[in-house]
């Protein structure tokens, strides 16, 4: 496949918002795609590269180079030429980078060269996203798009049952069967505003507590047992613990739903951080056990004895879930079959807070498993924190951000009148907000940096936060977990900004587990509150 053809169908999509629309686009495209051409053509759509980070940073991406007049690239000589450049390394690797993406900028179209760029740099915003091209993928084969999902689902990767499809044609969608020893995507909760809310839309229905742990799918097939996170990065060497505790269960092959988590001594939640600090650990993971060992908390059973239960109602599962799972390794849940029973659900709520927990999931029981897909009977409920805090600094952004200050440095006023560094934000901006942030910002700059600005501390926002981790970076021993600019506070002067005190106060579990901070922030421009290792459960 031309190369520019699929340029060109990135730019029809990103040019409609209607889903239909989009979906006819990608049917045309995938017709016209050989199954070899798949795993890079899908990938490229969603706006991803399949080597990941390539080196190729945005200086190299400057250089003016005159776009060829026909285009001659393929997609999987695109795909090749990048591999190359990501493979270059060593004296001179600079140079040579630079001399093999001006060859493939060269070589390519106008929009050849602009879609390129935008893959490279993280910025094609089509929306072509793997449901969506999925749909696609069934306009294009006459396949049922709900058989499509449901393959995709069951192997794990759009690309796996796309090759097949465009290869055999529907009748090849009969090969994925839920399987031991193969991931599945797990289903995942809308948001709900209120425990009334969600047991008004789902009638009779479960509430379980929402834990902040690692979600992990583990498979056993006899004395083999595996263990996968959301992201169906296998992390079965990671978590001895729970292979053991796998493999003491009464059946010897089933497919288990739930997460791990760190608890203390009094079995209250450990902060995140510590729980996927201890899951990403690759070096010494029996050290790593003794010290944060986790345990694991299981909430669906996907298949048991062969037997695969996906698409029994919740109720079912999850008695099979409780014949294997003993008790302590179960969520905790309360029933709600209505209104009257709204009272209890929210006792429940209140409860799970008052143990530490992040909030409650609530689940219909009648419902299937809809493995792969924000099911709508499943609704998550959090409280959500804010505080007015004070911006301290601004850097610039990257990408198609480059030109604006798009990530604020925030802080909470100290006990000797100064302003303590929390953490940092780019999450909730408007086009029109980074505009203005980038003309206001340095009108108050106290000092310019490579990455920004020092600011003096006038400006007060509103800042939504999922919580606080420890941190040795910042001043106050912690930082802002999933920092959003709400808004700014214009009704607010910076001695109305939240205190250090007050902040610490309202997560006492984190404050007292905080060992202070060993430096400085370094101005590197990551993402506020971002956790390393797996992601945990949405």
């Amino acid at each position: 496949m031309l190369f520019a053809r699929l340029a060109r169908v990135s730019q029809e999509v990103a040019a409609t918002r209607a889903r239909t629309r989009k979906t006819v686009l990608l049917a045309e495209l995938f017709r016209e795609t050989d199954p070899e051409d798949v795993p890079v053509v899908i990938p490229y759509l969603a706006g991803r590269l399949p080597q990941g980070r390539l080196g190729i940073g945005a200086k190299l991406l400057t250089q003016q180079v005159e776009p060829a007049a026909e285009p001659t690239l393929t997609v999987l000589g695109v795909d090749a030429r990048l591999t190359g450049i990501g493979a270059v390394k060593g004296t001179g690797s600079q140079a040579e980078r630079r001399r093999l993406v001006g060859a493939l900028l060269a070589a390519a179209t106008e929009d050849e060269q602009r879609y390129l760029v935008g893959l490279l740099t993280g910025e094609v915003r089509q929306g072509a996203l793997d449901a969506l091209a999925a749909e696609g993928l069934a306009g294009a084969t006459g396949a049922a798009p709900d058989a499509v999902r449901r393959a995709v689902m069951l192997a794990g990767s759009l690309q796996t049952v796309a090759m097949a499809l465009l290869a055999d044609g529907p009748p090849a969608l009969e090969e994925f069967r839920l399987t031991v020893g193969r991931p599945v995507w797990p289903m995942l909760a809308h948001t709900a505003s209120s425990v009334a809310e969600a047991v008004g839309k789902l009638g009779a229905c479960a509430v379980e507590e929402k834990l902040d742990g690692i979600r992990v799918q583990v498979h056993r097939d006899g004395e083999t047992v595996r263990i996968w996170t959301r992201t169906l990065e296998e992390i079965t060497d990671r978590l001895p613990e729970l292979v053991t505790a796998a493999r003491e269960l009464a059946e010897e092959r089933f497919i288990l739903d739930g997460e791990v988590i760190a608890l203390d001594e009094e079995g209250r939640p450990r902060p995140f951080q510590e729980t996927s600090g201890r899951v990403g650990s690759r070096v010494d993971v029996e050290a790593a056990a003794r010290q944060v060992p986790v345990s694991p908390v299981f909430f669906d059973a996907l298949s048991v004895d062969g037997r695969d239960l996906l698409d029994l109602p919740f109720t079912e599962r999850h008695a099979e879930l409780a014949r294997l799972v003993p008790e302590p390794m179960r969520v905790r849940r309360a029933l709600a079959h209505g209104p009257d029973d709204v009272p209890g659900a929210e006792r429940f709520l209140a409860e799970t807070l008052a143990r530490g927990h992040e909030g409650v999931v609530v689940k219909a029981l009648d419902a299937p498993y809809s493995a792969g897909r924000r099911g709508a009977s499943w609704l998550k409920l959090k409280p959500v924190h804010t505080l007015d805090l004070v911006v301290l600094g601004a850097e610039w952004g990257t990408g198609r951000r480059a030109e604006w200050l798009s990530v604020l440095r925030l802080g909470a006023r100290a006990a000797d009148g100064s302003f303590a560094m929390l953490g940092k934000t780019f999450i909730g901006m408007t086009d029109a907000l980074l505009a203005w942030q980038t003309e206001r910002l340095p009108e108050l700059a106290v000092r310019e940096h490579r990455w920004g600005f020092t600011v003096r501390p006038e400006l007060v926002v509103e800042i939504a936060y999922d919580g606080l981790q420890r941190s040795r970076r910042y001043p106050a021993g912690v930082a802002l977990r999933f920092a959003r600019l709400v808004r700014y506070r214009d009704d607010k002067t910076p001695a109305g900004a939240d205190t250090v005190e007050t902040v610490l106060a309202a997560h006492p579990g984190v404050a007292a587990r905080s060992d202070g901070p060993t430096g400085q922030d370094d101005g590197a421009a990551t993402e506020p509150g971002t956790a390393t290792g797996p992601e945990a459960d949405g």
